[in-house]
């Protein structure tokens, strides 16, 4: 027997949190295209797809509230009735979730050094889990009962749900992992600070929408003759996009504020005091700042034999994949002036 108020109740309460989100997820990308007009297309394409995606995907949660609570409102005989609009947002939820695995897949791709003895087995899983969620749509829509899907197809759904939970984890760990990695490496205390952020997000993120996940599945395992299950899986696909677009958006905010520099030391022959230290620094606004500190004396002005020493130190933020790259190095070169 189906409860009315933890099905119908579920789905109001799980549609209109999904609209909320969904609302978020636009706004992040109005951000995007503000603050990233020259990423690359293809980064450009997958933000414009998920946007569609989840505008679709919340069209179709709206349509199955409409069915089940205007339409056919009091209906008995349709409690146990899936509309193929309720179906279909576990397709599109599965393509969205897909796409931003992909996003990670290869962030971790690069992160690994082109690791693909990581990345194909994630991509796969990824793949399988997309497969699962598009057979459990196809049987919602051609046996449209509940109580049948149940009975018959339990397996489809809580698998797909299992493998985004594992597929969660596992992106979460390697990022974690490879970002530890660069970590140890560097000594630069400002790059670890944006490291360090970097983890936090990653973290973060794959709790999120992890933990969406597991609650959606334990109460379609404990609970699937109501729809709590649904509701929650309502909010999954926004999560998914948030992350991915909070991941594009916060990569200018970690990299203000940090900038190349360059010491150039010109030391002469007659003692440290005749030394010219001479500092570069390059601004945020492209600009070039220049310092310098020297005594003169009146045999400064003899030629001398200089030995000029150019120590540069850079840092280089690649926006796609969060990845930052420090070079230092060290120039001499002897004049007579």
């Amino acid at each position: 027997m189906v409860d009315i108020p933890k099905t119908f109740g579920a789905l109001l309460i799980g549609g209109i949190i999904a609209a909320a989100f969904s609302g978020i997820v636009v706004v992040q990308v109005f951000v995007y295209f503000k603050h990233y007009p020259s990423d690359v297309a293809i980064v450009k394409a997958l933000v414009i797809a998920v946007c569609v995606l989840d505008v679709c995907h919340t069209v179709f949660v709206t349509m199955s509230l409409w069915d089940h609570l205007i339409q056919h409102f009091g209906e008995v005989a349709r409690i146990d009735y899936i509309p193929w609009s309720l179906a279909l947002t576990i397709a599109f939820t599965a393509i969205l979730t897909f796409l931003v695995h992909c996003f990670f897949v290869h962030r971790i791709y690069k992160l690994s050094g082109n690791n693909l003895l990581i990345a194909i087995p994630l991509a796969a899983i990824a793949g399988l889990r997309l497969c699962f969620a598009c057979l459990t749509t196809v049987k919602m829509i051609t046996l449209r009962s509940l109580h049948e899907f149940v009975k018959q197809y339990t397996w489809s759904f809580t698998s797909g749900l299992a493998l985004s939970t594992l597929l969660d984890i596992l992106i979460t760990g390697f990022l974690c992992f490879f970002l530890m990695i660069g970590r140890k490496k560097n000594v630069n205390a400002s790059i670890n600070h944006i490291l360090d952020s970097l983890m936090l997000y990653a973290f973060e993120n794959g709790s999120l929408t992890c933990a969406a996940t597991v609650v959606s599945m334990l109460c379609w395992l404990t609970m699937p003759t109501n729809l709590i299950f649904m509701g929650l899986h309502f909010v999954i696909s926004k999560f998914y996009a948030n992350s991915l677009l909070a991941t594009l958006n916060t990569r200018k905010n970690l990299g203000q504020g940090y900038h190349s520099r360059s010491r150039v030391s010109v030391s002469g022959g007659h003692g440290a005091e005749r030394g010219v230290p001479v500092y570069l620094s390059d601004s945020r606004d492209g600009s070039l700042r220049v310092s310098r500190r020297f005594s003169c004396k009146d045999d400064m002005l003899k030629p001398q034999k200089l030995q000029i020493n150019v120590e540069e130190s850079t840092i280089t933020t690649i926006d796609t994949d969060k990845t930052l790259v420090r070079t230092s190095q060290t120039y001499t070169h002897a004049v007579d002036v």
